[in-house]
C-alpha cells in the first residue's frame, strides 16, 4: 500500500511542521513508540490512555529492521507499512512516524513532545530503568506511565497461533 493512502503516516518534515503549529496553539503533543506488531487489546488500551494525556498523539513506529534487531529474525510479522495502516485506522492516533533506531532518543529530540509515554513496567519505584529519561528531561518534557494490561502480548499471540 502506498504511503499516500495512509494520511496519518507522515514523514519527519511534515510531522515537525505540524508540531510547530501545535506548539503555537498551546496544544499538548504526546508521543509513544513501539513495534506494534499484531495489534492486540493491550496495545489499543495503551494508545487510548496515551491520547487522554494530551491533544495530539504521535506514534513512533519501529522500522522493520529495528524490530528484527529488537525481537529476532522472525519479526515483524507485519511490515512497517501494514503496521502503520492498522495504527492509522485508530481514532486515538493522530500521526504515525517510522524511526529506524533501536531507542527513540533521536526521534524525541527532533519532535520534543510534551509527554513521552512508557509502559507501567518502567514506573518507579520498582520499574525498569528508563533509557531516554535524560533525553526527555533535556528539552523539558515529562514522562507518563501507561497502565499495564497483562495476559496478552504479541509473543503470546504468535505462540498461540503456532500451536493452533
Amino acid at each position: 500500500m502506498a504511503p499516500s493512502l495512509l494520511p496519518k503516516l507522515v514523514d519527519w518534515d511534515t510531522l515537525l511542521a505540524a508540531r510547530s503549529c501545535y506548539a503555537s496553539e498551546g496544544k499538548i503533543v504526546v508521543w509513544t513508540n513501539g513495534c506494534f506488531d499484531l495489534l492486540h487489546p493491550g496495545h489499543i488500551r495503551s494508545l487510548q490512555a496515551a491520547k487522554r494525556l494530551g491533544d495530539i498523539l504521535v506514534v513512533g513506529l519501529n522500522s522493520d529492521d529495528s524490530v528484527r534487531q529488537l525481537k529476532g529474525p522472525g519479526r515483524p510479522v507485519l511490515s512497517e507499512l501494514e503496521r502503520a495502516e492498522v495504527l492509522s485506522a485508530l481514532a486515538c492516533v493522530d500521526y504515525v512516524v517510522v524511526f529506524a533506531e533501536l531507542r527513540p532518543d533521536a526521534a524525541l529530540l527532533r519532535l520534543r513532545p510534551d509527554v513521552h509515554c512508557k509502559g507501567a513496567d518502567y514506573a518507579p519505584p520498582h520499574g525498569k530503568p528508563i533509557p531516554e529519561m535524560e533525553t526527555v528531561a533535556s528539552y523539558g518534557g515529562r514522562i507518563e506511565f501507561l497502565p499495564y494490561f497483562g495476559g496478552i502480548s504479541t509473543t503470546e499471540l504468535i505462540r498461540r497461533i503456532r500451536e493452533a
